[in-house]
């Protein structure tokens, strides 16, 4: 099944058709592991960084629930993620636009058809894998905090192939290759979008 093409360049057509509370509860529906919701989250906050960045702010939405809900079904049904999510979004009644892009971030890992084309598909597909080696690099740093981490410090652990193994540097390295970033730029911006989203969430904690 070819699902409806994203629009290519930034029309401002991309609406989420649905709440960020209400992608939340779904997300919460169909995962209980902490890990995978932090994950849901932190993917959220990287896209809604780069869709700003890029140019879409307008469709800042749009990307963050993209990012919330890209996981959404791989703690339940891991040997068929990204398929199970069709099934689910379609009772769930998503914008297809939305399915389209969250299947398309496992291209090439599962019995699926879709290519990321749109620039937020690229970048979901880049970041995904490059936050979770992001999130493990800082569980082994004594401050155990994104604030100072380096491009330098990652890039080693990205080199050691035994660190955090099932983090893809293939799908990391194609990523930005795909949207015609070198790998260093895509690893600082993605890393400026975790210090943005950690220093949000300090201050929240500071303000209660």
């Amino acid at each position: 099944m070819i699902l409806d093409r994203l629009p290519e360049d930034n029309t401002g057509r991309l609406h989420p058709g649905i709440t960020r509370d209400e992608a939340f509860a779904l997300v919460e529906k169909y995962n209980k592991e902490p890990f995978h919701i932090q994950h849901a989250e932190t993917v959220e906050a990287v896209m809604r960084y780069f869709a700003t960045k890029l140019g879409y702010s307008d469709e800042a939405d749009f990307w963050g629930l993209v990012g919330l809900l890209h996981d959404l079904d791989f703690e339940q049904f891991p040997d068929e993620h990204c398929i199970k999510v069709r099934e689910i979004f379609d009772a769930e009644g998503i914008n297809p636009q939305i399915k389209r892009a969250v299947v398309s971030h496992a291209y090439g890992f599962s019995q699926n058809d879709v290519k990321p084309e749109h620039q937020m598909e690229k970048v979901l597909y880049a970041v995904d894998e490059l936050t979770g080696l992001i999130g493990a690099a800082i569980l082994m740093r004594p401050s155990r905090s994104t604030l100072d981490l380096t491009v330098e410090s990652l890039k080693k652990k990205y080199k050691d192939k035994k660190f955090a193994a099932g983090c893809s540097r293939e799908v990391i390295r194609k990523g930005a290759e795909d949207l015609g970033w070198e790998l260093d730029y895509l690893m600082e911006e993605t890393i400026r979008a975790m210090q943005d989203m950690e220093r949000g969430e300090s201050s929240r904690i500071m303000e209660k």
